[in-house]
This record gives structure tokens, sequence and C-alpha cells, in this order.
């Protein structure tokens, strides 16, 4: 570990959190309805939108209308995509002639891009034409990141407000945040990336001649505008197979930069917007205290165990001031790509920058153990607040049970119909992660993916279901996974970490929305200082490792433990 590495990490996390409330505070304006410096512009632009659509915007919904307007603008988003992959060979704007996508890999793919995962079983330079990637990949892009946030928003005003029978508008919800936010912020950010070098064109290919003298070609097309949303907007899923390590993706440390803040901005403003829509900021910088501490944990280990390497190689005659660079770009280095790896598994995003199977087995546990807490540090945006918020109910309940008083949070009673599916929308994360890895591990169909043996070949199978059920996208690698068996099962478990926990959750804003708001007493527990913030590490912390420190234990625990006995894999 280096000054210079820790540096970095440093000026990432001060640029972040200088972000957090000026943008938590447009975000609570556009959420809000209020006016913006946007809206003469975009204003007659939303309003028509609404015309075409029958939609009256300050007609708020009740959380089953809400549940039901989400899932039917998400079912139609599936239907697009997967059609459109599906008859790409006839359409146009697909200069290099791809073939259509076949169906369980289409099946696998719109799945991935409607539920904000961007799992990527393919190449999308060689699989997918220009049209699929702008029309279909990009923009659910743009909608799977605004459909989170306005589910974030819609939980937010169930601890906001008082004896209200609704949440919100789903469509207005929808549609302001991708007008006024994730459309101009991702427009900014698309000319920084081609400002740094990253194509934005046409084009389908280029002929390079080599040193060498052999003919090379380029694969080029719109990758500016896909990479800016897919960062934004927490989604990953690269123009490339090879992601941001890619150098049209990610030409200079510059652009790497941009792309790991603009992973966490979003999510972390929306901390703020919660403090301001409950009426006290303090809460926010609350959760994104307890947020950042889980971050920063991650982050020294991660760089910690790859910066010691291995030590195997180091018996060899390695200098071992080098690290760990497997599966790394030399031209980031080991702090920076530590650094991008927490990030992009802390905030559902999945983008990467470099092989996190060629890890050390506990700098590549940590990703996986960020998605196993179910993404809430940070989180996609919108997802991971509420899954954060989803934990503090649960740290409430338990600081309850300790003093003997009824648990509230914001002063909202916490009873039993809050508890109860508190706990069902947790619980579906580990049921989709360790039931389809425990299949996968003892069937031909699923053994047959892993291109390694032992514990890491179990750590991909796992690392694969957890990345799929907590809507991350990234993978370890290793695995063959453009099959039928991996490509459907992999979707079901999208499907369930997305949607299965979303109506519950949903449930919960609709019930707190009901409540009245009790008045602070002696014995309220404050949810705002350091107290609180320790219980939800704590209460994150002890269940995840509860839950699963046995598949930790099959799979990375036990290979490092292999490593330091002289075994590899």
């Amino acid at each position: 570990m280096t000054l210079n590495g820790w540096l970095q990490i440093l000026l990432f996390c001060i640029v972040v959190v200088a972000l957090a409330k000026p943008l938590g505070g447009f975000l609570t304006r556009v959420l809000s309805g209020e006016r913006t410096l946007l809206s003469p512009v975009l204003g007659p632009v939303e309003r028509g939108f609404y015309r075409l659509a029958g939609v009256k915007a300050d007609s708020e919904q009740h959380w089953t209308a809400y549940a039901a307007a989400m899932l039917v603008f998400n079912l139609l988003g599936f239907a697009f995509l997967y059609g459109l992959m599906r008859l790409q060979d006839v359409l146009p704007l697909n200069p290099q002639g791809f073939a259509a996508v076949g169906d369980h890999l289409a099946f696998n793919t719109a799945m991935s891009f409607v539920t904000n995962t961007n799992w990527q079983s393919y190449g999308g330079e060689t699989t997918m034409s220009h049209l699929t990637q702008m029309m279909g990949l990009t923009v659910q892009n743009f909608l799977s990141a605004a459909t989170g946030i306005a589910l974030a928003t819609a939980l937010i005003r169930g601890f906001a407000r008082r004896s209200a029978r609704t949440l919100g508008n789903f469509w207005a919800d929808v549609t302001r945040v991708t007008l006024y936010v994730l459309l101009p912020l991702s427009f900014v950010l698309a000319l920084a990336l081609v400002w740094q070098g990253v194509p934005q064109t046409f084009a389908g290919n280029a002929t390079a001649t080599t040193l060498e003298g052999a003919q090379q070609t380029l694969a080029l097309g719109p990758v500016a505008s896909q990479e800016a949303i897919k960062m934004l907007g927490t989604n990953g899923g690269g123009f490339f197979n090879a992601n941001s390590a890619h150098p049209f993706e990610n030409p200079t440390p510059l652009s790497n930069f941009l792309q790991m803040v603009a992973i966490f901005a979003i999510g972390a403003a929306l901390t703020n917007v919660f403090g301001r829509m409950v009426g006290d900021q303090r809460q926010g910088w609350a959760i994104l205290g307890a947020m950042g501490v889980l971050f920063l944990v991650g982050v020294a280990v991660t760089y910690w165990a790859e910066a010691a390497g291995n030590p195997l190689l180091t018996a060899l005659g390695l200098d071992p001031s080098m690290g760990n660079m497997e599966g790394k770009e030399v031209r980031f280095g080991i702090a920076t790509s530590s650094l991008f790896a927490v990030i992009t598994t802390a905030a559902s995003c999945g983008a990467v920058i470099a092989m996190h199977a060629s890890f050390t087995p506990i700098g590549g546990m940590i990703p996986l153990i960020n998605m196993e807490l179910g993404e809430v540090i940070v989180g996609g945006v919108g997802a991971g607040l509420y899954g954060m918020l989803l934990f503090a109910i649960v740290a409430v309940f338990v600081a309850g049970l300790m003093v003997g008083r009824t648990p509230e949070y914001l002063g909202k009673k916490i009873e039993p119909r809050e508890v109860k599916l508190t706990m069902l929308a947790l619980l579906i994360l580990p049921l989709a992660m360790l039931a389809f890895t425990a299949i996968a591990a003892v069937i031909p169909e699923g053994i047959a993916g892993r291109l390694n043996q032992g514990p890491h070949g179990f750590a991909e199978m796992l690392y694969a279901y957890t990345s799929a059920a907590a809507n991350n996208g990234s993978a370890f690698a290793g695995l063959s996974a453009n099959t039928p068996f991996y490509n459907l099962t992999l979707g079901v478990a999208m499907f369930m970490g997305r949607f299965l926990m979303i109506v519950p959750m949903l449930a919960i804003a609709g019930s707190l929305a009901e409540k009245t708001s009790a008045p602070q007493s002696a014995g309220t527990f404050p949810t705002h200082g350091g107290l609180f913030i320790g219980l939800l590490v704590g209460s994150v912390l002890i269940i995840g490792g509860l839950t699963f420190l046995p598949a930790l234990a099959l799979g990375p625990i036990v290979e490092q433990i292999a490593m330091l006995a002289g075994q590899l894999f």
C-alpha cells in the first residue's frame, strides 16, 4: 500500500461527499415537482409526455397502484427489448450485419437490463447492433435507473407523510427523474468522456495496421452515450466485452475517476434527499455515514489484500512491492483497481476495470460480500437507499427490544406488519443467491460451466448468482454462462432480486404513510448519531454474516487458507 493510493481513495471520498448535498437538493426539488433551472426548457416536454400518455401528474397513487404501474412499465420494457434483440438482423443500424440474438440469451439480457443488473453473457461489440445498443440497452439504462429512484422516493414519502393513503405518481416520478436528472447529467458526462477519447459514432469498424504489419479490426460505435448512463444509473453494462477496462470505454486516469464518481454520485445524494424530505438532514447524513463506514472497511481490506499479493509468488522471487497485478491494467494499478472493485459492487453497478476472479481470495471476497449484504453501501440508484432503510427498520426494532419500547423510526411506530414485510424483502436475496448456487453446484449443467476446480470454482458460481440477485452484473469470469441453464436461472434470479423485493418494500411505504407521527420524548431513540450508525452497521453485518458465512467458508475463505498452505486452484 502506498501514500499515493490512499490519497486517491481520500480524494474520491471527498468529492462524493461534497456532491451529496447540492445534488440532493436538486433531486429533492425535481421529485417534489418544484421549479428548477431546467424547467423553462424541459417543462413543456414533461407536460407533453403527460398529454400523450394520458397521465395526470398531480393524481397520486395508492401503493398497490404504484406497484402495478411499475410492474406493467417494466414488463413492457422487457418485451420491447426482447423483441428488438430477436429481430435485430432485419432492423436498421446494424453495420456489422450481426445475427438475431438467440432466445435464451435474449431472455437473459432483456431481464438483465430491465432489472438494472446488466449482466452480460455476450460480447457487446460482437453481438449487439448499434440500434440494439442505443434503442434497447441504453434506453433501459435510463428507465431502470429512473425506476429505482422513483421507488426510493416512494419509501421516503412513506416516512415523511402523515395519515396519507398515497405515495406519489409513478409515471410522474419516472418522467421527472429521466428528464431533469439522468438525461442532463448523462449528456454532460458523455461530452467529458468524448473529450477524454471515448468514441461516439455510427461507424461500424475501423481497420488499423499493427507494428508487425498485420491488419486489426477495431470495433466502434456510440460508446460515450452508453458509458455515461451506465455509470450514473449504476447499470454497468459495457459497450465492449472488456467493459471499463477497454481503452475505448475508459482511456485515461481522468475518465476513470469521473466514472467512479458518477457511480456513487446519485446514490449518495439520495441520502440527502431522504433527510430533506423527512425534515431533518441529519437523518440522511447518518444513513450516508453507515454506508461510508462499510465502504471504507471494504476498500481497506481489498487494497491490503491486493497490495500484499500472493506469498507463493513472493517465495519464487517476485518483488513483494508489486503486489497482485494479475488481471489488472498497468495504467490503473492496484489502488485504483481495488477502489473501483469495491465501488462497483457496493453500488450495484457491475462495471469493471480489473478481473475480480484474479484478485486474491480475500480481495475477491469483499466485492462478493458487498453484493451479499444487498448492495446497501450506496447501492444502485434508489435501490441502495431503500435497501439500507429496510435495515434501519431492523435496527430500530432491535433497539426497541433492548429497552422494552415499541420501536419507532422518524416518529413512525414499527409494528409487526412492517417487521414481517421487511424480513420478507430482506430474505429474497439470500434465497435467490444461495438456492440457485446450491442447484448449480450439484447438477451437470451447472458444474459444466466452471473453468476452475475446488473452492475457486464454487466461488465463481456463488459470485454469478449473487451478482444476478443483487442486480449488480459483474462476474468472476471463469464461468461459461452463455448456456440455456445459466441464462435462464440467472434471469430468474435477477427478477427475484429486483421485483420480489420491491413489492413488500412498497407495502411498507404504504403502511408507514398511513400512520400518524408520535412526538419525541425522553425515551425516543435518536437515529441521527453515532450510536444509531453503529447499530445500523452492526445489523447489516450480523444479518449478512449469519446468512452467508457458511457459503463464504466453502469458497474464498478456504481458498485463502489453501493459498497460505501452498495450494492454488
